[in-house]
């Protein structure tokens, strides 16, 4: 005869595995959270991307961007001042189209065995967790990697972190 007490271990196994994936309890299929009315939340397949900036020795510019189109950055214009705000649903959408795009794995530093080949040019990281880095010289005759290069131009023209190079 089993005891009673061993027969609650698998349902609380099963309400720990819950929380622990994300699972929740008491919200009807399809229910928003609060403020989030009227807008289309981030796919599970949906990724962040940063982009870290340099202008040869000058300060470093951060950027990043979630999967909801918001963005933070830090010495945008090189100008010491942070700036946030939201890409529009039109851009996000490319943007993740882009992020998702298999070619952009081929893109890697490591898969173009990426080397650095000028010194004193803008070079631009992307990262795109878990494992994507792409980085872009503005060398002079250096091919730029096609969907990192778009995401690139995207991300800049979209915010103050304008590529100047």
């Amino acid at each position: 005869m089993v005891r009673p007490s061993w027969l609650r271990v698998p349902a609380l196994c099963v309400v720990v595995l819950l929380a622990l994936t994300g699972c929740s309890f008491g919200q009807a299929e399809g229910a928003t959270t609060p403020g989030a009315a009227g807008t289309a939340g981030p796919t599970p397949d949906s990724r962040r991307v940063s982009l870290v900036q340099r202008l040869g020795d000058g300060p470093v510019r951060n950027l990043d961007v979630d999967p909801s189109g918001r963005w933070q950055c830090r010495d945008c214009a090189g100008d010491g001042v942070d700036a946030t705000g939201t890409l529009s649903p039109d851009q996000t959408r490319r943007l993740q189209r882009m992020l998702a795009d298999p070619a952009m794995a081929k893109e890697t530093d490591q898969a173009r065995g990426y080397k650095q080949g000028c010194i004193g040019v803008l070079t631009s990281t992307l990262l795109v967790p878990p494992d994507l880095t792409v980085t872009i010289q503005d060398c002079p005759g250096e091919p730029k990697p096609k969907v990192a290069y778009d995401v690139l131009l995207l991300v800049t023209q979209a915010t103050p972190a304008e590529d100047k190079g």
